[in-house]
């Protein structure tokens, strides 16, 4: 069997994704994150007396605590399998793989295991997100003085 040969065999067997579905689940469930969001925010005004930027930010720090949390346990990679794009928001995609990669380096101790992988799967989010800060604050800075 030549290269062309398997390589047509392997796509005979390779199962097709459906684009259009897996979108419409991730718009629909991205869709019901923010709608939720939105809901506890207003939640933590109305209840709690909160202006809206405070609001926002515990909401944030909820957001973060629940996809670290549904991550440790387990729940959280299943479920981005099932909604596709949908719950991998920024700041829940952001939470997940810091946990995730916290979690699978525990066993080798706190300096060598965890302190040395915590941010491996971030780090360049984080890298690339001061980079882009920094040259859109020069731009900021040129454009409005």
């Amino acid at each position: 069997m030549n290269k062309d040969e398997y390589q047509k065999l392997v796509e005979e067997f390779t199962p097709k994704e459906k684009k259009g579905k897996n979108a419409l689940i991730a718009f629909c469930i991205g869709g019901l994150v923010g709608f939720l969001g939105e809901v506890i925010a207003m939640i933590l005004q109305n209840s709690f007396g909160m202006e809206v930027t405070e609001s926002y930010v515990w909401l944030c720090v909820i957001v973060i605590f629940i996809a670290s949390f549904f991550t440790a346990l387990g729940f959280f990679d299943n479920w981005v399998s099932k909604c596709k794009a949908g719950l991998f928001l920024p700041t829940t995609g952001f939470a997940h793989s810091v946990t995730s990669a916290a979690l699978d380096y525990r066993k080798d101790g706190l300096i060598t295991g965890l302190g040395s992988s915590f941010f491996k799967l971030a780090g360049s989010v984080i890298l690339y997100g001061i980079i882009s800060g920094f040259f859109l604050a020069i731009l900021g800075v040129i454009f409005h003085g």
